[in-house]
């Protein structure tokens, strides 16, 4: 019997797959209620595809669907990646803002068949500045421990400069898993880090894209 899942989130990677639903869990929300997880998550191995009209369409229109979620990276142009993903949208969602709103995008839309449905956009960080999953998950370095984050980053700047070959793009990975490499048991992944407390998710700078989850899915 196939499940119908009423909220549903489309994702680039699995990364956000792992990280997402650990840190809702740890802002006191349970992710698994009678075997089915509160949001379905599908990951789509990239912007291109996850940015596909017809893929946002679909998950859109599907039977019982009450609100869906899009999450994606800014990257180097915070403004062509909104634009990049409004424009995919309006074939749909013909009266989305020009603008996405700083604490994310929580829109009604109203489809071609006349059903409402919750529809959400939070460009990672934070719907302005550039940079990625990994770029947010920095806001949760715990409270005195700023002073080996910033050592970390001084170090991946000094690997950079002796030739290590990571792309100028990723220097956010590279600082968080030079962070992480260095905590009790070194080398966990992101997800890992924040089910372990390294990173610290009740963290107020996380607060605004909890809120941004639980509005779009009424939790």
């Amino acid at each position: 019997m196939t499940v119908i899942h009423k909220n549903a989130l489309m994702v680039e990677g699995k990364d956000e797959l792992r990280t997402i639903p650990e840190l809702i869990e740890a802002n006191g929300i349970r992710w698994v209620i009678n075997k089915q997880p509160i949001v379905y998550i599908q990951e789509y191995d990239g912007f291109s595809n996850l940015s596909d009209p017809d893929e946002i369409t679909t998950e859109l229109k599907i039977s019982g669907r009450e609100a869906l979620g899009i999450i994606f990276d800014a990257d180097d142009n915070p403004s062509e990646q909104w634009q990049s993903i409004r424009n995919s949208c309006l074939q749909s969602i013909p009266d989305l803002p020009k603008h996405i709103p700083e604490e994310g995008l929580i829109h009604t839309a109203n489809l071609n068949n006349g059903r409402p449905i919750k529809f959400g956009i939070w460009m990672m960080p934070d719907n302005k500045m550039r940079g990625m999953l990994e770029t947010f998950l920095t806001t949760m370095i715990p409270t005195g421990k700023e002073e080996l984050w910033q050592f970390a980053q001084d170090k991946t700047q000094e690997a950079k400069s002796k030739g290590a070959d990571f792309k100028d793009t990723y220097f956010d990975k590279a600082n968080i898993y030079t962070w992480l490499a260095w905590q009790e048991e070194p080398g966990r992944q992101l997800h890992q880090a924040i089910q372990q407390q390294i990173l610290h998710p009740q963290h107020p700078k996380a607060q605004k894209f909890v809120t941004w989850f639980k509005t779009l899915y009424g939790l």
